[in-house]
């Protein structure tokens, strides 16, 4: 039986706290990501306000608030140019991203995404927050980067598949 980072375990052998500690370690960022990315989407696909193209507290109004200031204002432009399909997208993506994430399921590819929203969302609405460090995207990005490395070695969907019970990715 391979454990995480390569490490065989026979079935009777005991393996150290130390070793359970590393299977484990990603386990809370995973359950923190996955639960924070459902609860973002679920409340952005429930805000009508959200999802609308202008008004208070509108996607579109924000977007139209944070253009000048962007990195790259023109993702900007292009999220303008249907502020309801972006609203719905990046909604449906964190939910999507969400799952993925809190079922192990694919979790590359889910941190893949929810990097890229991260990314998104940094380069455009919280770009010029000062000091940086007040500014959660960046945080986001950065920590989905471990699961994107590392995936889901344990209670997952993805360490169920074939392959990876066999030690291959």
């Amino acid at each position: 039986m391979r454990g995480y980072g390569g490490r065989s375990y026979g079935l009777d052998e005991p393996r150290s706290l130390r070793d359970r500690a590393q299977q484990y370690a990603l386990l809370p960022l995973r359950i923190f990501l996955g639960v924070t990315f459902v609860y973002a989407g679920l409340d952005k696909l429930t805000d009508s306000a959200f999802l609308s193209a202008s008004g208070t507290g509108s996607l579109g109004e924000m977007m139209t608030a944070v253009r000048d200031s962007a990195a790259v204002p023109g993702l900007v432009d292009l999220a303008l140019k249907s502020p309801e399909g972006f609203g719905y997208a990046i909604a449906t993506g964190e939910l999507l991203v969400g799952l993925g994430t809190l079922a192990g399921l694919w979790t590359r590819l889910a941190a893949l995404g929810g990097a890229l929203i991260s990314l998104s969302l940094w380069l455009t609405v919280s770009w010029r927050t000062e000091p940086y460090y007040y500014g959660n995207d960046l945080v986001y990005l950065v920590a989905w980067l471990p699961l994107l490395l590392a995936g889901a070695p344990c209670w997952s969907l993805d360490a169920l598949r074939p392959g990876r019970r066999r030690g291959r990715i």
